[in-house]
């Protein structure tokens, strides 16, 4: 479980995803980039059980920011011919929520909106009792955190996803991002230099130099190049048989080593696998041809699918979906969203955390008690748990 200062106490309550936003986010924003910018593919759905629990384990890109998981859950929806009750639902840190920057463009609890659930072994444990199927990224923040430097390096598992397919008897289903990595390739990391802005910011990495470019102008902070990702998903590891033959004595509870060895083990075939494919698929990460071809077929859309034309489509977007869901109106959308400026203006942060606090909700947090910031933000950790074995 995950502990800290900067949280509230776990919480219980309704799924906070948002299904109609998700649908319109997909239609008005999400195909426009996936398709048409990063123009993404992907490859070995059938491997993917269409029913049960289910553990896809994918690797991480290594950039400061997660468009990887933010493609990848996109597709599998998509390839799923968009289902809600067996939506595949992405784990995520809720250091993520924790940050308003570190939601995409600081729209309020939008992973969570977006699908997410916290990443505590409560919840892991949970979803997987009850059948459903979940997205997990084994290396964790330092996958997230591992830079260009260490690219299509995997990181050390962690071993709670190994004990939790055991008990469940849930295959993993590996799934290997490639090209990913080039998102940013100025995302550099020191783990000497992340050591200390943990401690003393609670920031977990800092990626050079694009933390320098992103301090100067926000919108570098979500800036992606136009990678060519590609995503394919491999066989299911039968869990409980891979803990047997490695003399697991009881493979449904296996101990801490046995997991461990477990997951290094995996990690292992998943390195050796990824840098097959990696020959297959990573020998044009940006794919100039396709790129071009994209652009001039989206003449009239070519700012809003590349990054500079972001911060303005995810954000109006968002307050033009909750705003008709609220029945707010507004007499102009460029009145409403003048704030948008910020992620332009040189150290555009200053004014951008300004802003959240001096205007009127739902634009910003003025006239909001602590806990009803805390809910509007999501700054806690939400738990899926209700109390009894068979919720």
């Amino acid at each position: 479980m995950i502990t800290s200062h900067r949280y509230t106490n776990v919480t219980a309550g309704d799924d906070p995803v948002d299904f109609g936003y998700l649908d319109s986010l997909y239609k008005s924003v999400s195909s426009l980039i996936i398709d048409n910018y990063y123009r993404a593919e992907l490859h070995g759905f059938e491997n993917i059980p269409e029913k049960g629990p289910v553990v896809i384990a994918s690797n991480h890109s290594g950039n400061a920011f997660p468009h990887d998981s933010f493609v990848l859950d996109q597709l599998l929806w998509r390839s799923g011919n968009f289902p809600k009750d067996s939506k595949i639902r992405p784990l995520y840190s809720p250091k993520l929520a924790v940050n308003w920057w570190m939601r995409p463009f600081g729209l309020d609890n939008w992973w969570r909106l977006f699908g997410a659930i916290d990443q505590t072994y409560i919840n892991f444990d949970r979803v997987l009792a009850r059948g459903k199927r979940v997205i997990y990224y084994p290396e964790g923040i330092p996958g997230i955190g591992k830079g260009f430097n260490r690219k299509y390096r995997l990181q050390p598992f962690q071993p709670s996803f190994i004990k939790l397919s055991a008990r469940y008897d849930v295959p993993v289903v590996p799934v290997y991002g490639i090209n990913a990595e080039w998102i940013n390739p100025a995302s550099l990391t020191f783990r000497w230099m992340d050591r200390i802005f943990s401690r003393l910011l609670g920031i977990p990495f800092i990626p050079l130099p694009l933390a320098l470019l992103a301090l100067l102008f926000p919108f570098f902070f979500y800036f992606g190049f136009p990678c060519n990702m590609k995503f394919v998903a491999g066989s299911p590891i039968d869990v409980r048989k891979l803990l047997q033959s490695g003399g697991c004595a009881r493979p449904e509870d296996p101990g801490r080593e046995e997991s461990e060895k477990a997951a290094s083990e995996i990690q292992k075939n998943m390195q050796g696998e990824l840098d097959r494919l990696v020959g297959k698929y990573g020998q044009k990460p940006y794919d100039v041809s396709t790129l071009i071809r994209s652009f001039k077929i989206n003449r009239g859309k070519r700012w809003l699918m590349s990054p500079f034309g972001w911060p303005l489509l995810f954000t109006r977007h968002y307050r033009d979906y909750y705003d008709s869901a609220n029945s707010r109106r507004t007499n102009s959308r460029w009145l409403r969203d003048w704030d948008i400026i910020g992620y332009y203006l040189p150290l555009g942060w200053i004014f951008l955390a300004i802003v959240r606090k001096l205007r009127k909700h739902p634009y910003g947090s003025r006239g909001l008690s602590k806990d009803q910031k805390i809910k509007k933000e999501g700054k806690y950790i939400w738990s899926v748990a209700k109390g009894t074995e068979n919720d």
